[in-house]
């Protein structure tokens, strides 16, 4: 079973979440078929977020009954996402997808399984796309979700949520509605049950397939861009070592840098802010390539959570001089 650039072997492990939705239920239900075929070990998992105690005891029954028939292990998890929100500054719905991938990241882990099967359809991809463009996203948000994506497997990014309902119907299989999803506080939900109804009624009547055509062309540029960023960066960063041998810090060569085009620059630099733990902020990029073009020797950067960007002749070097923690020291002693 070939799924994007991801290949499903014979006798691989694969975790599935399953929330109990129709969704979910038909991706259960699609990988069963195939798992005496592909010799497939799975291992469904459901995550109570706490946040809708009068339906999650039903959708756990709901699962519960047919991982029973099926045959299938059922493992549930508690995460604590109120919490969790109010701890991180999240919102709700960050804080609830942070934690639902971290338990199955944990329990794809325990089973040793290879790949973790998600739900979503075509229609989430073109929510998705329209919300990545409202948010202010790049070209590499504005691709999409893509069918593979390391250890995550979307087999059913192709599928029109009204092919899975229909199939539900004719199969007579059993699923739960979700409340949340009507609920217009959350952005996503505005997007599904307003925007683009209003878009396909006054605009596009075709606008989920023109969003979806988008990005997939979109992702097709990326994956040539992030050719090219690869072989930018191994030209123009350089790893700095301490004594041990042990990186202390990442370098930028500053001519070689300075020659590639700015929308190379940009994603370089962007690799590199998430290679060495920080974030990868557009302004904070900005002031980076200011820094390469324009920045004067001795001259130093401060970002987010104490990493200082030293400006010298020939090299801009990254570091956190004392851990990844604010503080207001600088790398050069200032001489009067």
């Amino acid at each position: 079973m070939i799924t994007g650039t991801c290949q499903v072997k014979r006798g691989d492990s694969l975790v599935i979440a399953v929330s109990g939705g129709p969704d979910s239920m038909a991706l259960l239900h699609l990988l069963a078929e195939v798992q005496e075929q592909l010799h497939l070990a799975l291992t469904v998992v459901w995550v109570d977020h706490g946040l809708r105690p009068l339906e999650t005891p039903q959708e756990k029954i709901v699962i519960a009954d047919a991982t029973e028939k099926l045959g299938i292990l059922f493992i549930a998890q508690q995460v604590n996402v109120v919490g969790f929100a109010a701890e991180q500054h999240l919102s709700t719905e960050h804080a609830a997808r942070e934690l639902r991938y971290r338990a199955l990241r944990e329990v794809a882990h325990d089973v040793q399984a290879k790949y973790i099967a998600v739900a979503h359809t075509a229609d989430d991809q073109s929510e998705e796309i329209l919300l990545r463009l409202l948010r202010g996203s790049g070209r590499k948000g504005l691709s999409g979700m893509s069918v593979c994506n390391k250890n995550i497997l979307r087999p059913l990014l192709h599928i029109n949520k009204d092919e899975l309902l229909s199939w539900l119907k004719e199969n007579k299989i059993k699923y739960c509605l979700d409340s949340s999803n009507d609920d217009p506080k959350f952005l996503r939900n505005r997007v599904r049950h307003q925007l683009l109804p209003f878009l396909e009624q006054h605009f596009n009547a075709g606008i989920r397939k023109s969003l979806r055509k988008t990005g997939d062309s979109l992702a097709e540029d990326e994956k040539l861009l992030a050719e090219l960023t690869a072989a930018a960066s191994k030209e123009v960063i350089r790893e700095r070592k301490g004594g041990k041998g042990d990186i202390t810090g990442l370098r930028i060569l500053r001519t070689p840098f300075c020659r590639l085009h700015s929308a190379l620059q940009r994603r370089v630099v962007e690799q590199l802010l998430w290679q060495i733990g920080s974030k990868a902020g557009y302004n904070h990029i900005l002031l980076i390539l200011e820094a390469a073009a324009n920045g004067r020797n001795n001259s130093e950067l401060h970002l987010s959570r104490g990493l200082r960007v030293g400006i010298f002749c020939d090299y801009l070097e990254f570091s956190f001089p004392v851990g990844q923690v604010p503080w207001r020291g600088s790398l050069f002693v200032q001489t009067s």
